[in-house]
């Protein structure tokens, strides 16, 4: 039997999509495109990001892969690798882990670079023109391959790059300074090191 994918006429009729499977799809010019898994490297980082912001911020704040967010252009959806959200989205996102734009934006997006040319200029310049699009106030572009972290602000509208951070160098979040991190401590011990 052949199986016929879905197309999707606005990001409201995929939001109404319903299907049994825990795959996590992007929406591209209408049709679902199936992503996959995150790398070993990518979702340590990840948990460690999450266990430092827990430190400071309500868990149910801290989200990791898997929050969903709306965004303009193609693809129309993106899942970053942690979001921390606004007090308000918690309620709002009880039934759907998915932040659409007529809500408020989040507070930080945060995507690791996955490895290869077109995952960086994703990062790097696909998302992060989305992302401003969508008023999101700070994000961050780790890369482990260099071992770097990139913070980016949101300042009239436009991202300005607050640093890159590495090695031993503290990294500064504009709105997030109870932050204690230093680049070395979030690359050690990665697997594959």
């Amino acid at each position: 039997m052949l199986e016929t994918k879905p197309k999707f006429k606005s990001f409201e009729d995929y939001l109404a999509y319903e299907d049994d499977n825990n795959k996590w799809y992007e929406l591209f010019n209408g049709e679902l495109i199936e992503m996959p898994p995150e790398s070993g490297i990518n979702v340590q980082i990840g948990i460690f990001l999450i266990l430092q912001f827990s430190r400071f911020i309500d868990y149910r704040q801290i989200r990791g892969q898997g929050l969903e967010l709306e965004v303009r252009g193609e693809p129309r959806n993106r899942y970053p690798d942690l979001t921390i959200i606004r007090e308000e989205h918690i309620n709002l996102l009880a039934k759907r882990n998915t932040i659409c734009l007529f809500m408020p934006p989040p507070l930080l997006v945060v995507e690791i670079v996955s490895p290869g040319e077109l995952q960086k200029h994703r990062d790097y310049i696909a998302k992060r023109i989305q992302y401003q699009d969508c008023g999101i106030p700070e994000y961050w572009i780790i890369d482990p391959e260099n071992q770097t972290i990139l913070v980016l602000e949101l300042k009239d509208k436009t991202y300005v790059e607050l640093g890159e951070f590495s090695e031993n160098s503290k990294i500064k979040s504009p709105q997030f300074s109870q932050l204690d991190l230093f680049v070395s401590q979030l690359f050690q011990n990665l697997i594959g090191d």
